[in-house]
């Protein structure tokens, strides 16, 4: 186990030092000082201190929080950068690969030398949740914007049906690392909303983001993409990054979207009906689903 330590000491102050060279670049570029990129400077400047330390008195767990809270900051930096571009046409796929390949290398690096059975364990929910999440929404983004441009559809619908495979998987892997709250006479909730919430596995507003975003990539999916055979996909760490999911399955975007989208209205019109969240998208791709398997 301490060998496993201070293997992963060494990757993890290599990453970071690659990192840090990165958000220097970055920030010359910018001409000017970024709140993300100070914070994510910041983190890894601590977490080389860390790493001088004796590797075999090092906690992994601490030092693979501080590189990801810094790549999370350092890549929403880019992201930001991209949106606000709107995703240049003769750059972005490369940029969006190296994006999802840096919020892929926490989960890789636990993987790669069998730290823990359970990423979770190591990592935690909420970080897990979060890289999962900023890859997908950076797909959803980003698809969103190829959605727009017609030439590049009719001559590449098959790289966008794998954005948002990827992306769409990413999301669900998400909305999948914490079980629903099972409510039983052992639990009690004073509030009875919060209590239906957390049985569906809803623990944030970024949960119901997600479960639309991902209804709507099924939806671009079905409309743009309907030429092309479903696929069956093994998730791998090779291309898009990480992922806990490496059985083969088949991604059928009307059923996923239909289950995903149902479940998404079900839920602003119940619990969170005093809440305003707006379901009229939600409902006209449902409709859409329902009219195309006519």
């Amino acid at each position: 186990m301490a060998a496993a330590v201070s293997t992963v000491v060494r990757r993890v102050e290599e990453l970071g030092d690659l990192a840090q060279a990165h958000i220097q670049q970055l920030s010359e570029a910018a001409g000017e000082d970024d709140h993300f990129l100070i914070r994510a400077s910041a983190a890894l400047e601590k977490l080389k201190l860390l790493c001088g330390e004796e590797k075999e008195c090092s906690n992994p767990s601490n030092l693979l929080e501080l590189y990801t809270q810094a790549i999370l900051d350092m890549t929403y930096f880019e992201e930001n950068k991209l949106v606000d571009e709107d995703f240049p046409e003769d750059s972005s796929s490369q940029k969006v690969k190296e994006l999802i390949s840096f919020l892929s290398e926490p989960e890789i690096l636990v993987k790669e030398n069998n730290m823990h059975p359970k990423l979770c364990d190591l990592l935690g929910d909420e970080l897990l949740e979060c890289l999962s999440w900023r890859r997908g929404a950076l797909l959803y983004m980003y698809c969103h914007s190829l959605t727009k441009r017609r030439e590049w559809l009719l001559k590449k619908s098959s790289l966008l049906k794998k954005y948002l495979v990827d992306g769409i998987n990413y999301l669900l892997q998400m909305l999948n690392y914490r079980c629903p709250i099972q409510l039983n006479e052992g639990v009690s909730f004073q509030d009875l909303d919060t209590a239906k919430l957390l049985s569906a596995g809803i623990f944030s507003d970024i949960h119901l983001l997600a479960m639309m975003y991902s209804g709507e990539m099924c939806y671009w999916g079905l409309k743009h993409c309907v030429d092309q055979q479903p696929e069956n996909r093994e998730m791998d760490t090779g291309v898009s990054g990480a992922s806990c999911m490496t059985h083969k399955e088949s991604l059928d975007f009307r059923e996923v979207g239909e289950k995903i989208l149902k479940k998404y209205v079900s839920v602003c019109e119940g619990p969170l009906k005093e809440q305003e969240w707006n379901t009229t998208n939600a409902k006209q791709i449902l409709n859409f689903f329902q009219q195309s398997c006519k």
